[in-house]
């Protein structure tokens, strides 16, 4: 909903979340499993176009349309979006290795986890492709060939209540799971940390790259968010939900 916030227990949790695959070498752009050097080195090498990520679970056409429903629903303004946040990469990677953002508290096992996880990557997959056949039956293209203000059109449908047809609840569930993991690859980036005012920049950055002290006082003190994309949690960006 418009004007919801993220709390910051859900961050903490995040973090906990990403510092899983913050280890990973793979990443071009995720800036959690970067220094802040590294990032801007590797940022410069994928604008030549010598470092593409490689995606690990998503086809190229499936990761291309997540990285531009990403940006639809964190966009740059005065601060950057999902995109040069790599929120795709780390989309990719937790499906890849079944680590559901939404995953049930009652799982405690590995097996019931990645039960989780398997289940997340069918209906991550599943609902790209109801996204695309959405789109083909209201416009006769898939969502990428659609015009900005169709694919504005099919997502209003899936994020605000008012539009909800009884055709569209896949499509719901799904945008729900992609916001989601969307949050939580972003606000555990640099970029989203920075937006947040995390403390822990300011002074462990260049030599931590995730968080590892979920229970530190100093978590206590987090300042106000100094960008308005905190609602992100609750609405969908380009409909005024984020930029409220």
């Amino acid at each position: 909903m418009a004007g919801q916030g993220i709390d910051r227990r859900q961050i903490l949790r995040y973090i906990g979340i990403a510092s899983v695959a913050s280890t990973f070498p793979g990443f071009r752009q995720w800036t959690f499993a970067c220094s802040h050097d590294e990032h801007a080195a590797v940022h410069a090498a994928a604008q030549a176009g010598s470092q593409a990520y490689k995606p690990l679970f998503l086809s190229p056409d499936h990761f291309h349309l997540v990285e531009h429903l990403t940006e639809m629903i964190i966009p740059a303004d005065d601060s950057p979006g999902a995109k040069a946040a790599g929120v795709a990469e780390f989309i990719d990677f937790m499906l890849a290795n079944r680590v559901a953002v939404a995953a049930d508290g009652d799982a405690r096992t590995v097996e019931e986890r990645l039960h989780q996880g398997t289940a997340a990557q069918v209906q991550f997959e599943g609902g790209l492709n109801w996204l695309n056949v959405r789109s083909k039956s209201e416009y006769k293209n898939n969502f990428m060939d659609c015009t900005p203000t169709q694919q504005t059109a099919l997502l209003e449908e899936l994020a605000y209540k008012s539009k909800f047809t009884p055709t569209t609840e896949r499509g719901r569930e799904f945008f729900q799971m992609l916001r989601d993991y969307t949050v939580v690859g972003y606000y555990t980036s640099k970029i989203g940390l920075e937006s947040l005012g995390y403390p822990g920049l300011r002074t462990f950055w260049q030599r931590m790259q995730a968080c590892p002290h979920p229970d530190d006082p100093e978590h206590v003190h987090l300042s106000e968010p100094k960008s308005s994309k905190a609602a992100a949690a609750g609405s969908f960006s380009v409909l005024g939900g984020v930029r409220s």
